[in-house]
């Protein structure tokens, strides 16, 4: 049995608080944008940009803001974090208007990028022996899976019992329970001298976003428009000079050296995929269940118990697993399970009842997404100098928002030509589209798979266990 140590105890705590709430703030809304969409005049495509203006700053800006840890100090950049993020809670739980809501959402993004790459930053610093290091990433890993679906549920919930933007408000004294604890509890690290890639994180931000805004326009608009095709172009041409920027900085916010390792370049386009499936589900199931089902939105939160508590689950079991067959296995097989899963969900009608077409398949991808986040994580973070610990873990999470971000851009542009093709009565084709989507997000995670098995091919592959 591995027991940490009380001091251990709680910082894991700490992060373990920041890094739920960065992640339930990710999805908490999702069961709430029919709603959302209907007070704000809002559509499909443009509700997208309620997650977007912040998954996008978040992904966007990660990088900078684990530069800024390495310089300034993690503990101190964790609480600057904390800070903006709760005053940001409180202007989404306010907002009135849709521009409002998407700056205010985006100024979370912002402040998540500042908190959020100290935590794994802290987490590998605090936690060096290998299974108490386990233990914590396993954690942290369940944290990170099943927070998302955590925040479906609880959105739902409050948006039927009380308004979707209470799930904001629950934010403030959990920042300021943080911000008390902070300096009492967790170790400053070593700060070091250098400068800010700002050219580097500008390219990467808003080549992203530029990427984004021309798939939501695509869905809106279609591909023809100009608009469309200059922001694509944009975002390709500056993440291209991204590129260049980074070989060529003294100081990098993404240090080209940490895709030299086979594994973990590999661990972050795996991980990016996957995300580009998994969370789309979670953008496009509760609008089919309010919109074909009729299901409120406490309903269609509950709705993904069964991949919540399955995935919770499942990660609990991953260090006992992982030590018994290895990363690689589990990883391969969880993914084999996850796309087998979302398939089988993507066979939705308007005939389609939530048990068995629904509720099953949440399962097996639970089972399947319970299986894979603590082995990316893992390899990830294997073989990393102490010097690029914090741009390491940004990394991790720039893959898993700009994965979230980029899949349901792109789904939203196949949800769209699918609803425009069909001329069916409205419930059917809100359901054809949203089966559309959904098969495009077993794609996705299909993807993930093949790029595991290439990169990780056992005779390649350094990191088995």
């Amino acid at each position: 049995m591995i027991i940490i140590s009380k001091s251990k105890q709680i910082i894991l705590t700490i992060i373990i608080a920041c890094q739920l709430m960065v992640v339930l703030d990710a999805s908490i809304m999702v069961t709430a944008l029919p709603e959302i969409g209907r007070t704000l005049n809002l559509t499909t495509a443009h509700l997208s940009w309620v997650q977007n203006a912040y998954i996008l700053a978040f992904g966007g800006l990660m990088l900078l803001g684990a530069r800024a840890g390495d310089i300034w100090g993690r503990r101190r950049m964790f609480s600057i974090g904390i800070a903006l993020f709760t005053l940001a809670s409180i202007l989404v739980g306010i907002a009135q208007s849709a521009e409002f809501l998407f700056i205010a959402r985006a100024w979370q993004g912002l402040a998540a990028a500042i908190a959020t790459p100290s935590t794994l930053a802290l987490l590998s610093v605090t936690f060096v022996e290998p299974k108490e290091r386990t233990k914590a990433i396993a954690l942290y890993s369940a944290v990170a899976g099943a927070g998302g679906s955590i925040g479906l549920i609880l959105g739902g919930i409050l948006t039927d019992l009380v308004s979707w933007r209470v799930g904001m408000f629950l934010n403030v004294p959990i920042g300021i329970a943080l911000l008390f604890m902070v300096p009492r509890f967790l170790p400053e690290t070593e700060k070091n001298t250098g400068h800010f890639d700002l050219m580097g994180a500008l390219t990467s931000v808003f080549g992203i976003t530029a990427l984004v805004y021309g798939f939501v326009q695509a869905a809106a608009n279609g591909w023809a428009k100009m608009e469309t095709i200059l922001s694509l172009i944009i975002g390709v041409v500056l993440l291209v000079a991204f590129v260049f920027i980074e070989a060529r900085a003294k100081q990098p916010i993404t240090p080209l050296r940490l895709f030299a390792s086979r594994q973990r370049s590999g661990a972050y386009l795996g991980r990016f995929l996957l995300v580009c499936g998994n969370f789309s589900v979670f953008f496009f199931i509760p609008q089919f269940l309010q919109n074909v089902l009729g299901f409120t939105s406490f309903e269609s939160g509950l709705a993904f118990l069964p991949f919540t508590a399955v995935q919770f689950g499942m990660m609990y079991l991953m260090p006992w697993l992982i030590s018994r067959v290895g990363n690689i296995r589990v990883l391969v097989v969880g993914l084999i399970i996850a796309v087998m899963g979302t398939s089988w969900l993507s066979q939705l009608s308007i005939d389609t009842h939530f048990f068995p077409q629904i509720f099953l398949p949440l399962m097996v991808m639970g089972i399947g997404s319970g299986m894979v986040f603590l082995p990316f994580t893992t390899i990830g973070l294997s073989s990393v100098d102490s010097r690029d610990s914090g741009a390491a873990s940004g990394l991790i999470n720039v893959a898993h928002q700009t994965g979230s971000s980029l899949g349901i851009a792109v789904l939203i542009t196949v949800f769209e030509a699918a609803n425009r093709s069909a001329a069916l009565p409205l419930k059917q084709q809100f359901a054809h589209a949203t089966s559309a989507a959904l098969m495009g997000s077993a794609i996705f995670i299909a993807a993930s798979l093949v790029v595991v098995l290439f990169w990780f091919h056992p005779k390649r592959s350094a990191v088995k266990e």
